[in-house]
């Protein structure tokens, strides 16, 4: 059962995804001066286990071949989302040099190698000016930002960090960071993050109502990043196929998704406070199930909460109106 048949409880609007013990968010951002762009980062606690699914046919990553289930190191120190689409890469190398002084990451030779995977959205010249993007700086500030945060703090939802410059609907609305939790009966926590820089809109809002041509933006506007938490134990392909089940909640809350110019791409931490039952292979079955289906639910909340947050904004390019209404 998943949490919407009695299988758990949404944790409701302040649903969060630091409600997942010991993760921290942290956001840096520019919006004036030609800038519309910043960096969000996610902080797990040591030890977190972590894996992606890319989905979209145009991403802009770093390091996720390192999370494949075949590889050597299987846990994160930090996921990376930023602006700047692949310029703004650079901005997980700031992350890597601060958790490298917190002594996080893959112990090698007397040192450690911190694993930080990291993905972008477009949002070149949405402030004015194409050369401003976050750079390494901007990653470390937000690394640090992160690391001071107490446990299950708030987080910056709407236009920060990452979701600064993020739009929908074919640029025609503001997009932005969102995020939800949901707290099943077992005691699994699944919280979700995601910045929202989509081509489409959410599902019963039609799209000729953006009065946008289609050929009038340009296909690499579309993106929508996620970080799905759970202190739940599961080995990296556990973590995969979490990751791979969590997009159907991105299909539910936008349309469309998952385009050629996508970049759309759910990566999954899972911290390993809470055990599953694995009594018997049937348990086992049904304990992922459920978990799945609830980081699908909660990516769907995270993305509709990140519309939702999102505020109208004028830059030199232009006007973002914000989205109308409250569209969970």
């Amino acid at each position: 059962m998943g949490p919407s048949d009695g299988a758990g409880k949404a944790a409701g609007a302040q649903g969060k995804i630091t409600d997942v013990a010991g993760v921290r968010v942290g956001h840096q951002q520019k919006s004036d001066g030609g800038w519309l762009s910043g960096v969000t980062v996610v902080l797990p606690p040591a030890g977190t286990v972590g894996s992606v699914d890319v989905r979209g046919g145009g991403p802009g990553t770093h390091e996720t071949d390192a999370l494949d289930p075949t590889t050597l190191v299987h846990t994160v120190d930090s996921v990376v989302l930023t602006g700047g689409s692949a310029y703004g890469l650079v901005t997980a190398h700031g992350v890597q040099r601060w958790c490298e002084e917190q002594s996080r990451g893959f112990a090698v030779m007397g040192g450690v190698v911190p694993i930080v995977p990291a993905a972008a959205i477009f949002d070149l010249g949405r402030g004015g000016d194409f050369g401003a993007r976050p750079d390494a700086a901007m990653g470390y500030a937000a690394a640090a930002a992160a690391g001071a945060q107490t446990e299950g703090h708030d987080v910056g939802r709407g236009n920060v960090g990452a979701g600064t410059g993020a739009v929908i609907g074919r640029g025609k609305y503001k997009g932005g960071v969102g995020t939800a939790s949901v707290t099943l009966e077992i005691g699994v926590v699944v919280g979700a993050l995601a910045i929202v820089n989509a081509l489409g809109l959410p599902f019963g809002f039609e799209p000729a109502q953006t009065g946008t041509e289609p050929n009038q933006v340009p296909a690499s506007l579309n993106t929508t990043l996620v970080v799905v938490a759970t202190n739940a134990v599961l080995d990296v392909a556990e973590c995969k196929r979490t990751a791979s089940a969590a997009h159907a909640g991105l299909a539910r809350a936008l349309n469309p998704s998952h385009t050629l110019a996508d970049g759309d791409t759910v990566f999954c931490l899972a911290t390993g406070a809470q055990e599953l039952d694995r009594s018997t292979e049937a348990a086992r079955q049904i304990s992922l199930i459920t978990l799945q289906s609830a980081a699908a639910d909660v990516v769907r909340l995270a993305i509709l909460d990140g519309i939702s947050s999102a505020r109208a904004v004028t830059t030199p390019a232009g006007e973002f109106g914000a989205y109308p209404g409250n569209v969970r």
